[in-house]
């Protein structure tokens, strides 16, 4: 008996025409519906013989085509390049309009990988989306950025079915057939969620907030390592979390001052656009990441730096760079026309920035502070508010909570 669930299959057929006849096999074996994907740009594809199955639609790539802004002859243009830019831009214009992907599995080289996996962030968290590839071997973060993609290395080309690739395809295939068939039910009494930016240095505060907000909100703590804020953000404009606890902004100084666990232009972008409730503080905006000491960039050798562990060097923010992130913060809060409090604590930032500790630099806070408050307009329902403790002390943590608590009767539950 046949799921009533979907499963995409998405590939090049001109390329993968037998690869995705064996996928589209497998799942259709294991009881579910099956909706076949071309991408080709080329112009020439050959139908998988699977497309006979009355459990089988398939979606041609003139139909995805057409999805781009200019047409489908922006796609054919006979240059690969240009033609796989522009299938990645209809492919995830197409998968906008649709509610009815389930889960999708993609199978593709390069390009295939470019513009299967562009679709797949487009799609909410927790639809099953497994991509068989042959540069899931490498750096992945260009193809996951902040969303569940399960990357799944092919081992030989996707050229044709051998031994090797028959088991790669058949367990990815498989898997996605699993996170379909056995999803975890839905509940109805779960508590409203809430989202939190935590780093190693800001660990107590951000601890101390899960468990006061605990009968209230199911805390979802997200690590500030670039992907952590925009995974948070994504949750939060799909409306998966109805409110954020933005207590570790760092992700910006790595943006703008070279670092490695940066953010993009787009942080705080998804907290504009939903109007969601909103608290915010200045957590380790005192540092810059960097790799292990020896990748620290020649002109900031002689900067004060510290090592965090072998693999992680951190970099003390200045007066100069202060002003900056806090000019680059305000700007964006600005924006932002929901309940919004920007707590600023005094005390100092981040572990590391205490009397007696590496990075306490009371001029550099200062500069962060003070230029907060001069460049952030504050409204009835935007406020800028200070407060006399450390980002550590448990006073603070209760100064956050209350904060929030009076910001968040939008969200459901409270």
């Amino acid at each position: 008996m046949l799921s009533r669930q979907q499963a995409w299959v998405a590939t090049t057929l001109d390329t993968k025409s037998e690869e995705a006849d064996y996928v589209c096999g497998l799942l259709e074996a294991a009881g579910l519906c099956v909706v076949l994907v071309d991408l080709s740009t080329s112009g020439s594809t050959p139908r998988p013989v699977s497309c006979s199955s009355s459990s089988q639609d398939c979606i041609s790539a003139v139909e995805i085509a057409a999805h781009h802004p200019h047409g489908q002859n922006a796609v054919f243009t006979g240059d690969r390049g240009t033609a796989i830019a522009a299938m990645t831009d209809a492919f995830e214009s197409f998968v906008k309009t649709r509610d009815d992907i389930d889960a999708l599995l993609g199978v593709g080289g390069s390009g295939g990988t470019a513009i299967i996996t562009r679709a797949m962030r487009a799609l909410p968290i927790g639809i099953p989306k497994v991509m068989v590839s042959t540069m899931a071997s490498g750096n992945v973060a260009g193809y996951v950025g902040a969303c569940d993609i399960t990357m799944v290395y092919s081992v030989t080309d996707l050229a044709g079915l051998n031994r090797i690739s028959r088991r790669v395809l058949g367990n990815a295939t498989h898997a996605l057939a699993g996170m379909m068939l056995h999803q975890l039910p839905p509940s109805d009494h779960e508590r409203p969620a809430v989202g939190l930016t935590m780093f190693g240095v800001t660990t107590p505060c951000v601890q101390q907030i899960v468990r006061l907000l605990a009968p209230r909100f199911d805390g979802m703590v997200f690590h500030a390592t670039g992907t952590g804020g925009q995974s948070m953000e994504k949750l939060l404009e799909d409306g998966y979390i109805g409110g954020v606890l933005d207590i570790t902004t760092t992700e910006v100084c790595d943006y703008l001052f070279g670092g490695v666990l940066a953010c993009t232009s787009d942080r705080f972008g998804a907290v504009a656009r939903t109007r969601a409730p909103y608290l915010g503080s200045c957590g380790a905006l005192d540092m810059v990441n960097f790799g292990a000491m020896e990748t620290v960039p020649p002109h900031n050798r002689e900067r004060k730096l510290y090592p965090h562990n072998p693999q992680i060097t951190l970099m003390r923010t200045t007066v100069e760079e202060n002003i900056r992130q806090a000019r680059w913060i305000a700007e964006r809060l600005n924006q932002c026309n929901g309940e919004v409090r920007f707590l600023l604590p005094m005390g100092g930032v981040s572990a590391l920035d205490a009397p007696g500790e590496p990075f306490w630099d009371p001029a550099a806070d200062a500069a962060l502070f003070n230029t907060l408050a001069a460049d952030f307009c504050q409204t009835a329902h935007r406020k800028l508010v200070g407060l006399p403790y450390h980002i550590n002390d448990p006073q603070f943590a209760r100064a956050a909570v209350g904060e929030f608590l009076a910001i968040a009767a939008s969200i459901a539950g409270t």
